[in-house]
């Protein structure tokens, strides 16, 4: 397993990650100790949840703050606050309010007295910048957070909010999670080239697609879209004419798809971490596979032009 820094931060994580959002709704606390276990063996010590995971809120943590008893010092977990957790007109949003509920809440169910990396999932316009980014330095200096995050935040909101930060001499969001993968590469207009300038991490979420990038899907298929509405907006023939020509790349390596997907994230250097979710152990040690193939800079270019083909 290879590591990289958690964006500009010290701490390193390992460049495949453990996506938890099916903990707590199709997989339990057998299933979860059994993908935490393998993921430590196979080296990979990053593991990402959110509040909102899981069949009812707060599942996930529950499960995988049971899961990683006794394993605290083996990992790096993140985990997010901002979205709705409740009835109330205050259970969502990144007020003060809800952020201070939210990770109290959040170190219940995890059953530890800190949080590695506190994401805020998404830009909230109804609270100031100034109120979120002080809570979370609140939180930073209290040691219940040690780092923090954004998640799918425009590259203006990043700058917006670290450079506030910066100013006031309070903690900066070290990464941020966006959706990027082969077939989704807005990132590349603004947010990537901001994450270079600012030394900011890129945490893939999606990588593969919704299973269009692992071959789970062929031209042809008949494949409801409200059945799998993630992977609707992709089924056009351009998609398909891309998977063709990546298989046939792939194949010329004796790799996968899946491989060329993963390889091809982490050959940006501000990738940290591709998180991709599991259901079994099985599948992270194929998960842990994307890390022992790098792509040279031939095989960069080649996927380029397969992708703008």
């Amino acid at each position: 397993m290879r590591y990289r820094h958690l964006g500009n931060s010290g701490v390193q994580v390992s460049v495949i990650g453990v996506g938890c959002n099916r903990i707590g709704r199709t997989v339990d606390l057998e299933g979860a100790k059994a993908i935490v276990h393998r993921a430590l063996d196979e080296g990979i010590n990053f593991f990402d949840t959110a509040d909102a995971y899981g069949a009812t809120p707060g599942a996930s943590e529950t499960i995988l703050g049971d899961a990683l008893a006794g394993l605290w010092d083996r990992v790096v977990l993140g985990t997010k606050v901002r979205a709705k957790m409740g009835d109330g007109v205050n259970d969502q949003g990144a007020s003060r309010y809800h952020i201070m509920n939210g990770v109290e809440a959040s170190l219940r169910r995890l059953k530890t007295d800190h949080i590695d990396l506190y994401y805020i999932h998404s830009w909230d316009d109804e609270t100031p910048i100034e109120e979120t980014m002080r809570a979370l330095q609140d939180l930073v200096s209290s040691g219940k957070v040690r780092y923090i995050g954004a998640s799918n935040f425009a590259s203006w909101q990043l700058a917006c909010a670290n450079d506030l930060a910066e100013m006031r001499g309070w903690s900066q969001f070290v990464v941020t999670q966006e959706e990027y993968h082969m077939l989704q590469r807005d990132l590349e207009r603004d947010v990537i080239p901001y994450a270079r300038y600012a030394n900011i991490g890129i945490i893939p979420y999606f990588p593969l697609a919704g299973g269009l990038l692992t071959g789970k899907y062929q031209r042809g298929d008949a494949i409801s879209p409200t059945r799998v509405p993630y992977i609707s907006r992709f089924l056009h023939d351009r998609t398909f004419e891309i998977l063709d020509r990546l298989r046939a790349f792939a194949s010329r390596r004796e790799r996968t798809v899946g491989d060329v997907a993963m390889a091809w994230l982490l050959s940006e250097p501000q990738v940290c971490s591709v998180i991709s979710g599991a259901t079994n152990a099985d599948q992270i040690s194929a998960n842990a596979k994307g890390s022992e193939w790098e792509l040279s800079a031939e095989d960069v270019q080649e996927v380029h032009a397969i992708l703008e083909g």
